[in-house]
């Protein structure tokens, strides 16, 4: 999702100063991230697993947890749950994402945390709903706005980038 020309032309008048650096940034990214495609329970769980991680660390305990599937895709939630915490801990989870990834899958198995559809919400309550996943703060249910459901008017102003860039 690409902001219109019209969009661009509103933000430019709204903030002179971003509106000056513009011409000088690389083109827009891709919103929702590529990456990003797939069940809601993916993208959180995959967060989950890159929060407070160098990416190379990351990807590589993210791709030991994809195998741990029955599939081709990653884990579901139920295939989740029935992993034993010694599977999750050898495919390099702490045990604070092994109980946030145990946490989400639970939540919505049960059907207390409803994925489907949570994009027709605001996304105050998005957050909301996010955040009473044991792992899961603002921070986190902030990147779901803009890189899973491609919000574009999301201010993640807790983000040390974003501090540092301001």
């Amino acid at each position: 999702m690409r902001p219109t020309k019209a969009q661009i032309v509103a933000l430019r008048r709204r903030d002179p100063v971003l509106g000056a650096a513009i011409p000088r940034l690389p083109p827009f990214p891709e919103i929702p991230v590529k990456s990003f495609r797939g069940p809601h329970f993916h993208g959180l769980a995959r967060s989950i697993i890159y929060q407070q991680l160098a990416t190379r660390a990351a990807a590589t305990i993210y791709s030991r947890v994809r195998r741990l599937s029955t599939g081709p895709r990653f884990p579901t939630p139920e295939q989740m749950l029935a992993l034993s915490n010694q599977r999750l801990r050898a495919a390099g989870l702490s045990g604070n994402k092994t109980k946030a990834i145990r946490d989400l899958a639970t939540k919505v198995v049960s059907g207390e945390l409803r994925l489907r559809g949570i994009g027709r919400h605001d996304d105050e309550e998005i957050i909301r709903r996010l955040t009473t996943v044991w792992g899961i703060g603002e921070w986190t249910a902030q990147m779901f706005l803009i890189f899973k459901l491609g919000r574009l008017d999301v201010m993640p102003a807790g983000d040390l980038g974003v501090q540092e860039g301001l």
